[in-house]
């Protein structure tokens, strides 16, 4: 189970083709705070039909796109 499932499930139940969610908005359904350790379990949403697409680190935002 990864730190992130809350997040993962979070976005497969969103089912958009492409969304953003701000850190403020991960850190809160994730329950945790965002950080570099998201790079390495952002391969995990594959398995939730999702991918990460940009990462802004001024805008602070995370851009989430559905796997065709």
């Amino acid at each position: 189970m990864s730190k992130y499932n809350a997040l993962w499930e979070y976005v497969k139940e969103n089912g958009s083709k492409t969304f953003v969610l701000t850190f403020e908005e991960i850190e809160k359904i994730a329950g945790i705070s965002i950080d570099h350790s998201f790079l390495k379990y952002k391969k995990e949403l594959a398995d939730y039909g999702y991918q990460v697409g940009k990462i802004s680190m001024k805008e602070q935002t995370v851009v989430f796109q559905k796997i065709n």
